[in-house]
């Protein structure tokens, strides 16, 4: 399985590498809220160094990243099932797990690649974040990469229907993105919003981002982050590879 994971993997590799549009402009969106929003934001925060600031929005920007990258990587997934060549290879000799394995790894190096082009572009913009800290939050994008595109292509297993697929996740996406705390942080929100967003694993793995940055590697929300997503990883990835079993009969 080893072998067919990584000669998937560089098939995949290669695919992206020959038509880069879907990775630059999942990267422009998160840039361009970098550049225009995290001004905005100082100005709630009178007082707050732009350096702290962007700390502080940083890694929300790096989880957008991974809502809106990782999240929908499924679509083309369906375009292959539709044209036949899905099946074709979860009919051959090849390893079906491997077939999921080799796309989700693409999906982590991609996250990650455009998560070390956000810092940059932070670090250009003032920002001074733990370099260890830093290490840690590509780790945990890594680790949040390897979730959402095992739920993706789950889903698209699942769903098989590109409108279908899209409605579901459009649903889903605000939620997320408000009770993560990106666009403004959970203590402007109301009670209610701070309690609910104590279930969503996103939000844990913004905080932790942002105490990351901060130097803080052992806390709360850090420790809590890398075991959330190491759990939802394990059973996401789990569906899609038995989806891609039952896709071979």
């Amino acid at each position: 399985m080893l072998k067919h994971t990584g000669l998937f993997l560089a098939y995949e590799l290669r695919n992206t590498a020959r038509n880069p549009l879907w990775p630059l402009f999942g990267l422009l969106q998160p840039v361009l809220y970098l550049l225009l929003f995290a001004p905005l934001l100082a100005n709630t925060m009178p007082g707050v160094p732009d350096e702290r600031t962007l700390a502080m929005f940083t890694p929300g920007v790096m989880v957008m990243i991974a809502l809106f990258g990782s999240l929908f990587v499924g679509f083309g997934m369906i375009a292959e099932i539709r044209t036949g060549v899905l099946e074709r290879l979860a009919a051959s000799p090849a390893s079906r797990p491997a077939i999921v394995l080799g796309r989700t790894l693409r999906d982590m190096i991609v996250l990650v690649a455009q998560a070390v082009l956000i810092i940059v572009v932070a670090l250009l913009m003032g920002m001074r974040p733990s370099l260890p800290g830093v290490a840690l939050m590509l780790l945990l994008m890594a680790l949040t990469g390897l979730f959402a595109s095992g739920l993706s292509y789950g889903l698209a297993l699942a769903v098989r229907d590109e409108n279908g697929m899209s409605q579901i996740l459009q649903f889903f996406a605000l939620p997320l993105i408000l009770f993560t705390g990106i666009l403004l942080p959970m203590s402007l929100a109301p009670p209610w919003m701070r309690t609910v967003a104590q279930v969503n694993p996103l939000y844990h793995a913004v905080e932790a981002g942002r105490a990351l940055f901060a130097g803080d590697l052992a806390g709360g929300h850090v420790v809590l982050a890398f075991a959330l997503m190491a759990v939802l990883a394990v059973p996401a990835l789990a569906w899609s590879v038995r989806s891609m079993r039952h896709l071979a009969g």
